[in-house]
C-alpha cells in the first residue's frame, strides 16, 4: 500500500542538512540510499547513524520480509572520505563496512542479524562488465544487490573485442535461476546488445564513462545502448550501478507477484 506523504510522515529533518525518507522502502521496495559525493564526512556519518537507528526500530516482520528493507548504503565514497568518516568514531546504532572497489559504505544495524535473507525473490542476477576499468560501476551494482539479499554471479572482463569470453559465460547467463542480467560497458557500449541477443530475461544496460576522447564521458556508450537492436534492453544513466541494481530487483519482484 502506498502511503500518503503528509506533514506527519515519519521523515526526519536531520540538523538542517538532510530530510530522511524513512518510509521509502514501504513505498518502493528499497530504502533511501545516501549519495555520498559532495557530502561532508560529518554529514555522511550522521545520516548513516540515523538510518541505522530507524532500521533498529523496524518490527521483526518487516525485517524478515525482505533484507532489502534493512539495507543501509552510501554510494560514491572514495577511500579518503571513508577514512575521514571512520575517524569520527563508531556509529551508535550500527557497524560500518567499506566496499572499496564499489565505493560503498554499508551499515549493519545493531538489531539486524547476519543471516538475514531476502524471501521476496528466489532468483539471482548476473552482473557483467566489458572491461576491468568498468569494475567500480559493476561492483556498485553487485554489492547493492548482495546487501539486499539477492544472489549475484559476476562475469567480468568479457567485452566484445574477444567474443569468445562472453560466449564461454553463456551457461552462467542462461542459468534457469537467473532473472535479470546487468551489463556495464564503456567505449562503444556494444556488450549489452550482444547479451540481449543471447538471453531470454531482461537486460539492464549501464553505460560507463570509460574510454578515449570521443567516448564523451560515457555519452557514446549511452547512445549505443539506447539504439540497441536487441529488444528487451533497458538503459540507466552513465555510471549508475546503484540504479541498475534497484531496477534489476524490481524486475525480480514483479515476477513473484
Amino acid at each position: 500500500m502506498i502511503q500518503r506523504c503528509t506533514s506527519s510522515s515519519p521523515d526526519e529533518i536531520l540538523q538542517s542538512f538532510a530530510n530522511l525518507d524513512h518510509r521509502r522502502a514501504s513505498r518502493t521496495g528499497f530504502p533511501e540510499a545516501v549519495f555520498g559525493q559532495g557530502k561532508t564526512p560529518l554529514q555522511i556519518h550522521a545520516i548513516l547513524d540515523s538510518m541505522a537507528q530507524n532500521v533498529n526500530q523496524l518490527t521483526d516482520a518487516d525485517k524478515s520480509a525482505s533484507i532489502a528493507s534493512t539495507a543501509i548504503i552510501a554510494t560514491r565514497i572514495d577511500s579518503e572520505i571513508y577514512e575521514q568518516v571512520k575517524s569520527i568514531g563508531p556509529l551508535k546504532n550500527g557497524v560500518m563496512m567499506y566496499h572499496e572497489t564499489a565505493r560503498i559504505i554499508s551499515v549493519q544495524a545493531n538489531n539486524v542479524s547476519n543471516d538475514a535473507s531476502d524471501v521476496s525473490t528466489q532468483q539471482s542476477v548476473v552482473v557483467a562488465c566489458a572491461g576491468t576499468t568498468d569494475l567500480p560501476v559493476a561492483e556498485e551494482a553487485a554489492v547493492t544487490l548482495s546487501l539486499s539479499g539477492v544472489p549475484v554471479t559476476r562475469v567480468y572482463d568479457c567485452g566484445v573485442a574477444g567474443l569468445h569470453r562472453i560466449i564461454s559465460a553463456l551457461p552462467k547467463l542462461r542459468d534457469p535461476n537467473v532473472g535479470c542480467v546487468i551489463v556495464c560497458a564503456g567505449m562503444d557500449g556494444a556488450l549489452p546488445s550482444v547479451v540481449g541477443g543471447l538471453v531470454d530475461v531482461p537486460v539492464v544496460a549501464i553505460p560507463t564513462s570509460v574510454g578515449y576522447g570521443m567516448s564523451l564521458g560515457g555519452m557514446s556508450a549511452l547512445l549505443t545502448m539506447l539504439n540497441s537492436c536487441s529488444p528487451g534492453v533497458g538503459v540507466v544513466n552513465v555510471d549508475n550501478g546503484f540504479g541498475g541494481a534497484v531496477w534489476a530487483m524490481k524486475c525480480l519482484r514483479s515476477k513473484q507477484k
